[in-house]
């Protein structure tokens, strides 16, 4: 994270909240699956398949979906070069505008469908020779890192943007739980702010690639 600068850093804590409103609203329309988190649903997979096999299908679908978006974003990534964040960004608001409408006409697997491949698409929103340079949609990483850099910071040598990394677990947290209100309070409404909140997103994107582009000597 402290590799980039104040703009980008906050792009990576909005998208991380995005995903974490977005896994909460999934999680509980999926009664207790996740469209982002796929370590849980690794562990659901196998649960379900020694216990309940017949619902092992689907967190092996989400999981499945959730590498297919992976792909698509990459592929995509890499065709749009230094508008990437931009492309990925505005694909996963088009995906998520997918997953509004999905539940709107009463269909629960075109929203959660939509929803995951969304939430892997945005994981090539930051990287670095090819290869996710932050996860936006887990923070098992950022944790350990931040860990890391407390103990650093303990044994009085601060490691340099550890508590960055903290700040981007708490974006999810926050998300998650804005998410999860907002789907109580009415579970329509909240796909719709997600909605918004992905297009704000790719707007940010955009200006900062545009921003950077515009800053190239000619």
């Amino acid at each position: 994270m402290h590799r980039y600068d104040r703009s980008r850093r906050a792009l990576a804590f909005v998208i991380a909240g995005l995903a974490g409103f977005v896994d909460a609203t999934g999680f509980l329309a999926a009664d207790g699956y996740f469209v982002s988190f796929m370590s849980g649903n690794t562990t659901r997979l196998g649960v379900d398949l020694v216990t309940a096999p017949a619902r092992a299908l689907v967190p092996a679908g989400l999981i499945a979906g959730f590498v297919a978006g992976v792909v698509l974003g990459a592929l995509l990534a890499d065709f749009a070069g230094k508008w990437r964040k931009t492309v990925v960004t505005t694909l996963a608001a088009l995906l998520l505008l997918g997953g509004v409408v999905g539940r709107a006409l009463g269909s629960a697997e075109g929203f959660l469908a939509c929803t995951v491949v969304a939430m892997g698409v945005l994981n090539n929103s930051f990287r670095q020779n090819g290869e996710v340079a932050v996860g936006v949609t887990y923070m098992t990483g950022a944790l350990v890192r931040f860990g890391q850099g407390l103990a650093a910071w303990l044994r009085g040598s601060p490691r340099e943007g550890w508590l960055a990394n903290g700040a981007l677990w708490l974006s999810l947290a926050v998300g998650a739980m804005c998410g999860a209100a907002s789907f109580v309070s009415s579970a329509a409404w909240s796909g719709w702010m997600a909605l918004g909140l992905a297009c704000a997103v790719s707007l940010g994107a955009l200006l900062i690639e545009w921003r950077a582009r515009a800053d190239q000597p000619s």
